[in-house]
Formats: C-alpha cells, sequence, structure tokens
C-alpha cells in the first residue's frame, strides 16, 4: 500500500515519558502508551503530534535536569 494510500484511521498514544507515537485505530495499544486524545487520518494525527510534541527530550531528562539547575 502506497503512503498516499492509506485511508486508516489512527490513534495518538503517548507514554510515561511523555514521548508520543501513533497506532492504528481499533488496535490495543501496546502496553506501556495510553490513548492521548485524539484520533483520525494519518496526516491529522502526525500534525497534531508535531504541535503537541514540542519538547523531543524524555520527562526523566527533563526532571533530571530541572533538578540540576535548582
Amino acid at each position: 500500500m502506497m503512503e498516499e494510500d492509506d485511508t486508516r484511521r489512527y490513534t495518538v498514544v503517548v507514554n510515561d515519558e511523555e514521548q508520543y507515537s501513533i497506532w492504528p485505530e481499533g488496535r490495543d495499544i501496546p502496553a506501556g502508551w495510553r490513548d492521548a486524545g485524539f484520533s483520525g487520518p494519518k496526516e491529522e494525527c502526525l500534525a497534531h503530534v508535531n504541535e503537541v510534541w514540542t519538547d523531543m527530550r524524555p520527562l526523566s531528562l527533563r526532571r533530571q535536569l530541572e533538578a540540576q539547575t535548582a
């Protein structure tokens, strides 16, 4: 299947480190991930991820760096 022919719907998922991904709607979300509250066509989901995932560093690293500067 060509990328532009992908008509499936996806769910945006997030893990405990606040890292985002997309997952095919209707499939069980893998352990360690949870629904981030947005679903739709692939391109819309990827655009949403780009909008909300502004800091690519894992949450644990951000907390560690904050603690070092406090």
